[in-house]
């Protein structure tokens, strides 16, 4: 394995700009990225607060006995107890065998970073991955995209799950799922590695309860050698930690809107859309239904004084909120305001690792963090990685592509262009004039028909129609014959553009881990892991 440094824009402007630490962006941020003035600043910082670092180590001590660990995993653990330890975080919903591969690029990144921080500033580091265990959006977390017949194909976990509950608490069918499981690891096609990888796979579905904890299986397996920690926002122990800063959101509830608001609208002045979806009535906390489950998004009600349900059915007095916050925080859960707040307030955070919708919705709370005196975190933008398998690269090579290009935008308008070049132009045009001369004849025989019996003209219309769509069957089946002598060609710009760009996304949003794991095995991790990144921006191509 080797990587090459690409420079290529975010997917966003926001993004890009942050990239290139733009003046215009860097006023909405406490820190710039990658700094050691800065590391320096944020270390000096965090030594003026007080974090609650045994009761949290003690926690994830907990938490993880159930997963796969190792010596490294027990060295964070007495790392994170000590007094001037820090921690690199970032977080990802638990999606089904990992989800899209940009979750195990963010892994990288913490365990990667965290590594670099630690021999630069020479303090403990700890990396820490925050499972979203509390989301309740099933729809984003139960499906995996399979390469089938040169297409994108979308499978589906087949469990269905109606009502709003936190991803932590749905419980997996392991006869069903281990079926499901095994079935699309087939269908990646039989390697040498096929047989271990449905064992792995299965080997962490019968250790698993809930789509959290499969999650939590595989991760930890595949990175327990390199010392990290995971937490689950939708775990009941871990919200007990929170339960004094529950009762700070809530008393601080109209402020923390307020600062919301006004930061977006320093944000929109400056021409960058709103990541945030907000109200004045936004109460920026979940309560969790103790019968039904569901997760129910709070507002202020201001004619009533009241906490209400968006949706209806409960309804709450301040006093009445902090009574749960103080007795039962296991009822209460935070939104996207208010988790970042959370983490702040739990985790002595050198950096958080975001990828480029975190960093836009991250510049929208500067405000409300210095409401409580307390500032965001460097956000450090997470590796971007494209994985290049040696076929792949073959054919750009062949076809005398450019990497930075099929990157960017695939490689649809170089095939459009060896389309027109392959095309038989004498054909096109006999059909061309063909078609022109019988629309006009055809104007004739309708002018003809209008004089003599103008109810037969929707029957000449009709069989107008009928002869130029024969005439367009048979234009196309001539352009098909001429493709197919071109079809081996035509082949690798698909097969470019289904590694790089399936259905014109980067890979790293489409593609799951397991299909690399298929390929090249278990290891194939520990190899990732073994190479050298810069966090410096740019794209990491990786070349199989």
């Amino acid at each position: 394995m080797e990587i090459l440094n690409l420079s290529l824009s975010a997917t966003n402007r926001f993004a890009s700009n942050y990239l290139e630490q733009s003046p215009d962006i860097l006023s909405f941020f406490h820190y710039r990225f990658n700094d050691f003035g800065e590391d320096q600043k944020r270390l000096d910082e965090l030594s003026n607060r007080s974090f609650p670092r045994e009761e949290v180590a003690d926690y994830i001590e907990k938490f993880m006995e159930r997963f796969p660990s190792s010596e490294a995993v027990n060295t964070s653990l007495e790392k994170l107890k000590k007094s001037n330890s820090v921690v690199v975080i970032g977080g990802q919903q638990a999606g089904i065998l990992t989800g899209p591969l940009y979750s195990i690029h963010k892994i990288i990144s913490i365990i990667k970073l965290a590594e670099e921080k630690e021999k630069l500033l020479g303090i403990p580091v700890v990396p820490v991955f925050w499972i979203a265990g509390e989301d309740h959006d099933y729809h984003e977390v139960n499906h995996v995209f399979m390469p089938v017949e040169q297409r994108v194909d979308k499978w589906s976990y087949p469990e269905k799950v109606k009502q709003k509950k936190m991803v932590s608490d749905i419980t997996l069918n392991k006869e069903i799922c281990r079926e499901w499981v095994n079935n699309l690891i087939e269908n990646f096609g039989e390697t040498n590695h096929t047989k271990q990888l449905i064992r792995f796979a299965e080997g962490a579905l019968v250790k698993s309860t809930t789509f959290v904890d499969f999650f939590a299986n595989i991760v930890m397996e595949l990175f327990k050698e390199n010392g990290l920690l995971i937490v689950d926002s939708g775990d009941i122990n871990f919200r007990l930690l929170q339960k004094e800063n529950f009762s700070k959101q809530i008393q601080h509830h109209r402020e923390i809107t307020n600062y919301l608001l006004e930061q977006q609208s320093v944000i929109d002045r400056n021409g960058f859309p709103i990541t945030i979806d907000s109200t004045e009535r936004a109460a920026n906390i979940f309560y969790c239904h103790p019968k039904s489950h569901e997760r129910i998004l709070l507002e202020f009600d201001l004619e009533s004084n009241r906490f209400v349900g968006k949706s209806g059915g409960v309804s709450f007095t301040k006093n009445e909120l902090l009574e749960i916050a103080s007795h039962d925080p296991a009822k209460l859960s935070n939104n996207v305001v208010t988790r970042p707040l959370m983490q702040e307030w739990l985790f002595p955070t050198l950096a958080f690792i975001a990828g480029p919708g975190e960093i836009s919705y991250w510049a929208e709370l500067k405000l409300v963090f210095e409401h409580f005196d307390i500032k965001m975190p460097p956000i450090m933008p997470r590796l971007n990685i494209t994985l290049l398998e040696r076929a792949v690269e073959s054919d750009i090579n062949e076809l005398q592509l450019e990497l930075s290009e099929v990157l960017s935008r695939g490689s649809v308008e170089e095939r459009d262009r060896y389309l027109e070049s392959i095309k038989d132009k004498e054909v096109s045009e006999l059909f061309s004039s063909l078609k022109s001369q019988v629309l006009k004849q055809y104007e004739l025989i309708e002018a003809k028909t209008n004089k003599l019996d103008k109810s037969l003209l929707p029957l000449v219309k009709k069989n107008e129609n009928y002869l130029l769509k024969q005439i367009g069957f048979m234009e196309t089946k001539l352009e098909e014959s001429v493709m197919l002598k071109f079809d081996v060609i035509l082949s690798k710009f698909n097969r470019i553009d289904l590694s790089l760009r399936p259905d014109g996304f980067p890979q790293e949003r489409v593609w799951n881990i397991f299909y690399y794991l298929n390929q090249y095995g278990t290891n194939f991790i520990k190899e990732l892991m073994e190479l050298e990144y810069l966090f410096d921006g740019r794209h990491k191509v990786i070349k199989l």
